[in-house]
């Protein structure tokens, strides 16, 4: 049908569902004359991709329970960075009251012992932490957050250190980390990303940024957050590429303010 041809579409409609022009007014009432806009296949799905549709492959029955928070874990084992003793997850709004039954608890621990959400030892999670010796602790939250599907993630690493590291699963099996030992961030694991904690001082964010662009690494995000002035300060840095670890060696030979560098 020519996109022209719109008051013949309109005299043939009946009382269904139709969305004003405006794309957001719903006109349940039909009546002859009123203006409708039609959408056409291509201008619904021009926004989305195929994994839009399908969702993500993966071990379990929610993109958003499952997969999202596997994705989580296995971020936050990456920021811990360090072998696991023990773990405390604590599970928030939707995790909480559905959690269970969606196979979140073994999604998390799967995550965190490394599993990525399409591993299928996902539904062994339980038993594959009492082999490795991790202790784990499954806590639920009725304390109001942000976003319903929130974990907090307590991790205890070989030298008796903690890392906290909150995140969110948006739905799709995508995911946000928002905090890190309480500095909010901002971060999705959809690129290659660097996390680097510095002091707070003139001319670091710069530096780091000159050395990337000698090498040739684009950055695609940047994101910077801090405590306070002159205290710990994050950068939050996704490529277009992966910074290999010669690359990472050169950075901290020459970016001396850098107290700690992650590769996510």
């Amino acid at each position: 049908m020519p996109r022209e041809n719109l008051q013949g579409a309109t005299d043939r409609a009946t009382t269904r569902n139709r969305m004003s022009m405006d794309g957001c007014a719903i006109i349940n009432d039909y009546k002859p004359g009123t203006y409708v806009r039609l959408f056409y296949w291509e201008e619904l799905m021009e926004n989305f991709s195929v994994f839009d549709i399908i969702g993500p492959r993966m071990t379990g029955p929610s993109s958003s329970h499952t997969a999202g928070a596997a994705r989580i874990a296995l971020i936050a084992k990456r920021i811990i960075n360090r072998p696991i003793k023990e773990v405390r997850f604590t599970l928030y709004g939707s995790f909480a009251e559905t959690g269970r039954g969606h196979g979140t608890d073994k999604a998390l621990i799967a995550g965190i012992l490394g599993c990525p959400p399409d591993d299928p030892r996902i539904i062994e999670a339980y038993d594959l932490a009492r082999t490795q010796g991790v202790l784990v602790n499954i806590i639920m939250s009725q304390e109001p957050t942000r976003h319903p599907n929130t974990v907090k993630i307590e991790a205890c690493d070989e030298n008796n250190d903690w890392t906290e590291v909150k995140g969110e699963s948006i739905g799709g099996g995508n995911i946000l980390i928002t905090e890190i030992d309480g500095l909010e961030v901002e971060l999705s694991g959809d690129y290659p990303t660097l996390i680097i904690r510095h002091h707070d001082e003139p001319g670091v964010i710069a530096e780091v940024s000159h050395v990337l662009a000698q090498m040739r690494v684009n950055i695609a995000f940047m994101r910077v957050f801090r405590h306070g002035k002159g205290e710990d300060a994050y950068m939050c840095i996704e490529t277009d590429t992966e910074v290999t670890e010669g690359m990472q060696m050169i950075m901290r030979q020459l970016c001396k303010s850098i107290r700690q560098l992650i590769v996510v």
